[in-house]
């Protein structure tokens, strides 16, 4: 029998009880680990987090406890090829698609280190400056951000096991609050093994980063109101979990990031034979395929010029081609699998939900895969569609596949109120309900500014770009530190990273009415909540 990965809780290294939950490969099928959290603690664990490691976190410092951070970051680095080699045999990525999520977590823990020690040897942060309540300006107010004393509940996606730990982490551990992380189920050894790496070495506390792998039955229950949770994960589980006492009693936070159908708008200006229609192209491909489109930022919706819609089409479908889909092993391969036979038989519902009212215009499965049995493997290769119709459709833009599939419609391009002739495909942007991000496309940068505000109130983020831009923009699913990662309506309504932004919601604000010798101490006491 496979071996039972552990859980950490309450300081200690505990197995589950159980046969428990087997991972396996998802290109070869073989049974890899087991996984169980039947039997834990669960009010002993989320204690032991909330008081001992909470206090001890507390009393470092936010220097201190980026210096921590930036150790963590050293001892992940050295075990990079350990984490790579999970990846490959758990997720089924190839190495450069691992790498967006292991690099990725790593370089986003580094930048919150060098930014955690910005804010120097204090222990709480102001937010603005002290304003006066009375006419002789002798009572006023400030604002002061402090730790919550609570702790961090991260309820991961299975796409991202490194990424999605320490994207949330970073700053809640800068933050000085304790963290339990419960990795989907499906994924969780890679997570399992780095906490792992992390607690063995000491860097933190006892207790302050905790593993949890199996059932979140229970989880929620151990909620109390000085608590956070952060949930990634679809729009259903969160209605569930919204639902819950602890957030509608209690008043635990609850930060959300769910369902998106993303969008990339080829701009009326971007033809065929500008530079930036090739940028299109490759964007396009690239979001697609990179880890299989298993990416919550990924291009779901591709609205393009009516008259450039056939050209698009053949110039996608020319790229699609020449990806080729099966073992990551192989040298040979451009995309790997997706991470279960379950999200294999998810992906192959939606495309069949798509054709309902799409036409498809690459069929990838065409292609034989590469050292990969089709009987076992969860691979699919790539699926483009197009709707002529987008006006009229409904699936195009409620129903999102997460894999490696991605529909093309014709927008009319006709100014209305804001001047712009891209009001057509804003207008099916937003019928995503709200998205994480929309990229656009254009030879303009003047015209990329103005677009951008018109799908703002939209999209927790809009990346434009241009050819003055193209060796140097970071790429439409890719989710930098120092910008906002959340969105508005169906995508959750939350918001995670954003540089600083990231802390406050590890933190409780408070208005400090007090003489201005009480503020003088706060001053100087804290230091500025800069953005």
């Amino acid at each position: 029998m496979t071996e039972l990965l552990k859980n950490h809780v309450a300081g200690q290294w505990i197995a589950g009880s159980g046969v428990g939950t087997t991972l396996t490969d998802p290109v070869t099928g073989e049974a890899l680990v087991r996984v169980s959290s039947d039997g834990l603690n669960l009010p002993q664990a989320f204690g032991f987090a909330r008081d001992q490691a909470g206090a001890a976190l507390r009393a470092l410092t936010y220097a201190q406890r980026a210096a921590r951070l930036g150790q963590i970051v050293k001892l992940l680095q050295a075990k990079r090829d350990d984490y790579y080699a999970i990846a490959t045999a758990n997720s089924g990525t190839t190495r450069n698609d691992s790498a967006v999520d292991i690099d990725g977590g790593i370089f986003t823990l580094s930048y919150y280190a060098k930014l955690g020690a910005s804010l120097g040897d204090v222990h709480a942060l102001r937010e603005g400056n002290a304003v006066p309540l009375s006419k002789d300006q002798s009572f006023s107010v400030q604002h002061v951000l402090v730790p919550t004393r609570g702790i961090a509940l991260f309820i991961n996606a299975f796409n991202f096991p490194s990424w999605g730990l320490w994207e949330k982490a970073a700053p809640a551990l800068l933050s000085g609050v304790p963290v339990i992380v419960k990795p989907a189920t499906a994924t969780a050894w890679l997570t399992q093994r780095m906490v792992a790496d992390v607690v063995d070495a000491g860097i933190l506390p006892a207790g302050a980063l905790s593993v949890i792998c199996g059932s979140s039955a229970g989880l929620l229950d151990q909620i109390q109101p000085f608590d956070v949770v952060s949930f990634t994960g679809s729009a259903d589980t969160a209605a569930t979990l919204r639902a819950h006492p602890a957030f509608v009693r209690h008043g635990a936070r609850l930060n959300v990031e769910a369902d998106s159908l993303n969008s990339a708008i080829l701009c009326a200006d971007a033809t065929p034979d500008t530079p930036v229609f090739d940028l299109f192209i490759k964007e396009v491909v690239r979001e697609m395929t990179v880890k299989s489109g298993q990416k919550c930022t990924a291009i779901r919706r591709a609205f393009v010029p009516e008259a450039a819609l056939e050209a698009v089409l053949d110039a996608l479908n020319t790229k699609l081609a020449k990806i080729s889909v099966g073992n990551p092993r192989n040298e040979a391969v451009r995309m790997g699998a997706l991470v279960s036979r379950e999200q294999y038989e998810n992906v192959l519902a939606g495309i069949a939900a798509l054709r309902e009212e799409a036409v498809l215009a690459f069929d990838g499965s065409a292609a034989p895969l590469i050292d990969a049995d089709p009987a076992i493997a969860a691979c699919v290769g790539p699926h483009l569609f197009v709707v002529n119709d987008p006006d009229s459709a409904t699936l195009l833009h409620d129903v999102e596949v997460f894999g490696p599939v991605a529909t093309v419609a014709p927008y009319r391009v006709a100014a209305d109120a804001s001047g712009l002739p891209e009001a057509h495909a804003v207008a099916l942007a937003r019928r995503g309900q709200g998205s994480l991000v929309a990229s656009i496309y254009s030879n303009d940068d003047a015209h990329c500014g103005q677009l951008a505000l018109e799908l703002a109130d939209s999209h927790g983020r809009v990346h434009a770009i241009s050819p003055s831009v193209q060796q140097s923009q970071t790429g439409h699913g890719n989710v930098m530190p120092m910008s906002l990662h959340g969105g508005p309506g169906r995508a959750g309504g939350g918001e995670e990273l954003g540089g600083l932004r990231a802390l406050g919601l590890y933190h409780r604000r408070c208005a400090v009415q007090a003489p201005g010798a009480a503020i003088d101490t706060l001053t100087q006491t804290t230091h500025p909540a800069m953005a």
